[in-house]
Protein backbone atom coordinates (compact mmCIF):
# COMPACT_ATOMS: atom_id res chain seq x y z
CA UNK A 1 0.00 0.00 0.00
CA UNK A 2 1.31 3.43 -0.93
CA UNK A 3 2.40 5.88 1.72
CA UNK A 4 1.43 9.51 1.53
CA UNK A 5 -0.27 11.48 -1.18
CA UNK A 6 1.20 10.64 -4.59
CA UNK A 7 -0.90 12.64 -6.99
CA UNK A 8 1.29 14.87 -9.15
CA UNK A 9 0.92 18.60 -8.66
CA UNK A 10 1.11 21.04 -11.54
CA UNK A 11 2.93 24.17 -10.41
CA UNK A 12 2.21 27.46 -12.19
CA UNK A 13 5.27 28.88 -13.91
CA UNK A 14 6.16 32.50 -14.56
CA UNK A 15 9.43 32.92 -16.44
CA UNK A 16 10.90 36.34 -17.08
CA UNK A 17 14.37 37.73 -17.66
CA UNK A 18 15.38 39.59 -14.54
CA UNK A 19 16.54 43.18 -14.68
CA UNK A 20 14.29 44.05 -17.64
CA UNK A 21 11.07 45.98 -17.97
CA UNK A 22 8.35 43.83 -16.38
CA UNK A 23 6.07 44.52 -19.34
CA UNK A 24 8.40 42.55 -21.61
CA UNK A 25 8.86 38.98 -20.44
CA UNK A 26 10.81 36.21 -22.09
CA UNK A 27 11.87 32.73 -21.02
CA UNK A 28 14.74 32.76 -18.57
CA UNK A 29 16.77 29.79 -19.74
CA UNK A 30 19.45 28.49 -17.45
CA UNK A 31 22.49 26.52 -18.53
CA UNK A 32 22.08 24.45 -15.37
CA UNK A 33 19.37 23.96 -12.83
CA UNK A 34 18.98 23.51 -9.10
CA UNK A 35 18.06 19.90 -8.41
CA UNK A 36 14.83 19.55 -6.48
CA UNK A 37 15.11 17.14 -3.57
CA UNK A 38 13.73 13.84 -4.84
CA UNK A 39 16.03 11.69 -2.72
CA UNK A 40 15.45 11.81 1.02
CA UNK A 41 19.15 11.22 1.47
CA UNK A 42 22.11 10.50 -0.75
CA UNK A 43 23.40 6.91 -0.68
CA UNK A 44 26.64 6.95 1.29
CA UNK A 45 27.97 3.55 0.20
CA UNK A 46 28.45 1.95 -3.18
CA UNK A 47 26.06 -0.85 -2.22
CA UNK A 48 23.35 1.70 -1.38
CA UNK A 49 23.98 3.58 -4.63
CA UNK A 50 23.57 0.35 -6.61
CA UNK A 51 20.33 -0.34 -4.75
CA UNK A 52 18.98 3.10 -5.69
CA UNK A 53 19.95 2.49 -9.32
CA UNK A 54 18.03 -0.81 -9.25
CA UNK A 55 14.98 1.07 -7.95
CA UNK A 56 15.26 3.58 -10.80
CA UNK A 57 15.71 0.79 -13.35
CA UNK A 58 12.65 -0.98 -11.97
CA UNK A 59 10.64 2.24 -12.11
CA UNK A 60 11.66 2.74 -15.76
CA UNK A 61 10.64 -0.80 -16.74
CA UNK A 62 7.28 -0.57 -14.97
CA UNK A 63 6.49 2.81 -16.51
CA UNK A 64 7.00 1.34 -19.98
CA UNK A 65 4.96 -1.76 -19.14
CA UNK A 66 2.00 -0.35 -17.19
CA UNK A 67 2.20 3.45 -17.07
CA UNK A 68 2.35 5.90 -14.17
CA UNK A 69 -1.12 5.32 -12.73
CA UNK A 70 -0.41 1.63 -12.09
CA UNK A 71 3.04 2.37 -10.68
CA UNK A 72 3.54 1.93 -6.93
CA UNK A 73 6.43 1.85 -4.51
CA UNK A 74 5.49 -1.75 -3.67
CA UNK A 75 5.79 -2.82 -7.30
CA UNK A 76 9.06 -0.95 -7.66
CA UNK A 77 10.47 -2.71 -4.58
CA UNK A 78 9.38 -6.11 -5.87
CA UNK A 79 10.85 -5.53 -9.33
CA UNK A 80 14.11 -4.16 -7.88
CA UNK A 81 14.41 -7.04 -5.43
CA UNK A 82 14.64 -4.77 -2.38
CA UNK A 83 12.59 -4.43 0.79
CA UNK A 84 9.89 -1.77 0.75
CA UNK A 85 11.66 -0.15 3.72
CA UNK A 86 14.72 0.36 1.52
CA UNK A 87 12.61 2.30 -0.97
CA UNK A 88 11.29 4.59 1.77
CA UNK A 89 14.82 5.13 3.07
CA UNK A 90 15.52 7.09 -0.10
CA UNK A 91 12.17 8.12 -1.60
CA UNK A 92 8.94 9.34 0.03
CA UNK A 93 6.67 8.21 -2.81
CA UNK A 94 6.49 7.11 -6.44
CA UNK A 95 6.55 10.69 -7.71
CA UNK A 96 9.96 11.23 -6.11
CA UNK A 97 11.29 8.06 -7.77
CA UNK A 98 9.92 9.20 -11.11
CA UNK A 99 11.46 12.62 -10.55
CA UNK A 100 14.86 11.08 -9.92
CA UNK A 101 14.49 8.87 -13.00
CA UNK A 102 13.62 11.90 -15.14
CA UNK A 103 16.69 13.72 -13.85
CA UNK A 104 18.86 10.67 -14.62
CA UNK A 105 17.46 10.61 -18.16
CA UNK A 106 18.18 14.32 -18.64
CA UNK A 107 21.72 13.97 -17.36
CA UNK A 108 22.33 11.00 -19.67
CA UNK A 109 20.81 12.93 -22.59
CA UNK A 110 23.12 15.90 -21.97
CA UNK A 111 26.14 13.58 -21.50
CA UNK A 112 25.47 11.91 -24.84
CA UNK A 113 25.06 15.24 -26.60
CA UNK A 114 28.25 16.53 -24.96
CA UNK A 115 30.12 13.42 -26.09
CA UNK A 116 29.01 13.88 -29.69
CA UNK A 117 29.96 17.55 -29.61
CA UNK A 118 33.45 16.59 -28.38
CA UNK A 119 34.05 13.83 -30.94
CA UNK A 120 32.36 15.19 -34.07
CA UNK A 121 33.00 18.21 -36.25
CA UNK A 122 29.99 20.30 -37.32
CA UNK A 123 29.89 22.86 -40.10
CA UNK A 124 27.34 24.87 -38.15
CA UNK A 125 24.63 24.81 -35.52
CA UNK A 126 22.21 23.08 -37.91
CA UNK A 127 24.34 19.91 -37.89
CA UNK A 128 24.57 20.15 -34.11
CA UNK A 129 20.77 20.28 -33.96
CA UNK A 130 20.61 17.11 -36.07
CA UNK A 131 22.99 15.42 -33.62
CA UNK A 132 20.78 16.42 -30.68
CA UNK A 133 17.73 14.96 -32.42
CA UNK A 134 19.66 11.76 -33.16
CA UNK A 135 20.46 11.37 -29.45
CA UNK A 136 16.82 11.99 -28.45
CA UNK A 137 15.53 9.42 -30.95
CA UNK A 138 18.15 6.82 -29.99
CA UNK A 139 17.38 7.17 -26.27
CA UNK A 140 13.68 6.93 -27.00
CA UNK A 141 14.32 3.61 -28.71
CA UNK A 142 16.85 2.12 -26.31
CA UNK A 143 16.56 3.58 -22.80
CA UNK A 144 13.88 2.12 -20.52
CA UNK A 145 11.49 4.73 -19.18
CA UNK A 146 12.60 7.42 -21.61
CA UNK A 147 9.55 7.13 -23.85
CA UNK A 148 7.26 7.23 -20.80
CA UNK A 149 8.82 10.40 -19.41
CA UNK A 150 8.95 12.88 -22.25
CA UNK A 151 10.65 15.97 -20.91
CA UNK A 152 7.79 18.24 -21.89
CA UNK A 153 4.95 16.37 -20.24
CA UNK A 154 6.43 13.91 -17.79
CA UNK A 155 4.26 13.15 -14.80
CA UNK A 156 4.69 16.77 -13.72
CA UNK A 157 5.69 19.72 -15.92
CA UNK A 158 8.00 20.83 -13.09
CA UNK A 159 9.73 17.55 -12.27
CA UNK A 160 13.20 18.94 -12.97
CA UNK A 161 12.92 22.35 -11.35
CA UNK A 162 10.09 23.59 -9.15
CA UNK A 163 10.31 27.05 -10.78
CA UNK A 164 10.66 26.10 -14.46
CA UNK A 165 8.88 23.73 -16.81
CA UNK A 166 10.89 20.71 -17.93
CA UNK A 167 11.29 21.86 -21.53
CA UNK A 168 12.53 25.25 -20.30
CA UNK A 169 15.24 23.45 -18.35
CA UNK A 170 16.15 21.29 -21.37
CA UNK A 171 16.20 24.34 -23.65
CA UNK A 172 18.54 26.08 -21.22
CA UNK A 173 20.96 23.18 -21.27
CA UNK A 174 20.93 23.00 -25.08
CA UNK A 175 21.22 26.77 -25.39
CA UNK A 176 24.34 26.58 -23.23
CA UNK A 177 25.85 23.96 -25.54
CA UNK A 178 25.12 26.06 -28.63
CA UNK A 179 26.54 29.22 -27.05
CA UNK A 180 29.69 27.38 -26.02
CA UNK A 181 30.27 25.61 -29.33
CA UNK A 182 29.18 28.22 -31.88
CA UNK A 183 29.56 31.56 -30.14
CA UNK A 184 26.03 32.76 -30.75
CA UNK A 185 25.27 36.09 -29.09
CA UNK A 186 23.36 35.59 -25.86
CA UNK A 187 20.03 37.40 -25.96
CA UNK A 188 16.35 37.12 -25.03
CA UNK A 189 15.68 36.37 -28.70
CA UNK A 190 18.00 33.35 -28.59
CA UNK A 191 16.32 32.16 -25.39
CA UNK A 192 12.92 32.32 -27.05
CA UNK A 193 14.10 30.73 -30.29
CA UNK A 194 15.66 27.73 -28.52
CA UNK A 195 12.65 27.25 -26.22
CA UNK A 196 10.16 27.32 -29.11
CA UNK A 197 12.36 24.93 -31.12
CA UNK A 198 12.50 22.49 -28.18
CA UNK A 199 8.73 22.65 -27.63
CA UNK A 200 7.97 22.20 -31.33
CA UNK A 201 10.51 19.41 -31.78
CA UNK A 202 9.28 17.61 -28.66
CA UNK A 203 5.69 17.68 -29.95
CA UNK A 204 6.54 16.41 -33.43
CA UNK A 205 8.87 13.69 -32.13
CA UNK A 206 6.14 12.45 -29.77
CA UNK A 207 3.91 12.12 -32.82
CA UNK A 208 6.64 10.09 -34.55
CA UNK A 209 6.67 7.57 -31.69
CA UNK A 210 2.90 7.44 -31.39
CA UNK A 211 2.72 6.40 -35.05
CA UNK A 212 5.57 3.93 -34.84
CA UNK A 213 7.15 2.41 -31.68
CA UNK A 214 10.57 2.90 -33.28
CA UNK A 215 9.76 6.42 -34.46
CA UNK A 216 8.32 7.08 -37.89
CA UNK A 217 11.34 8.03 -40.07
CA UNK A 218 9.22 10.43 -42.11
CA UNK A 219 7.99 12.28 -39.03
CA UNK A 220 11.44 12.34 -37.42
CA UNK A 221 12.72 13.94 -40.62
CA UNK A 222 9.83 16.40 -40.51
CA UNK A 223 10.87 17.32 -36.95
CA UNK A 224 14.36 18.14 -38.23
CA UNK A 225 12.90 20.44 -40.87
CA UNK A 226 10.60 22.13 -38.36
CA UNK A 227 13.40 22.83 -35.89
CA UNK A 228 16.05 23.80 -38.41
CA UNK A 229 13.66 25.94 -40.41
CA UNK A 230 12.45 27.85 -37.38
CA UNK A 231 15.93 28.43 -35.97
CA UNK A 232 17.25 29.44 -39.40
CA UNK A 233 14.64 32.19 -39.58
CA UNK A 234 15.45 33.36 -36.05
CA UNK A 235 19.24 33.14 -36.40
CA UNK A 236 19.62 34.52 -39.92
CA UNK A 237 23.31 35.32 -39.65
CA UNK A 238 24.04 31.73 -38.59
CA UNK A 239 21.87 29.93 -41.12
CA UNK A 240 23.22 27.24 -43.47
Amino acid sequence: MERGHEKSTKIPVTIARTGEDESVSSPQLQDDYVHPQALRRQPAQRRSARRVERMLDACAELLDETGYEALSTTRIAERAGVAIGSVYQFFPDKRAITQELTRRNVEEFVRRVDRRFLTEEYRGWWEAVDAIIDVYVDMHRTVSGFKSLHFGDAVDLNLLDSDSENNTVIAGRLRGLLLKEFGLADSPELDLAVLVAVEAGDAVLKLAFRRDPDGSPEIVEAARHVIRGFLARQLKSWSP
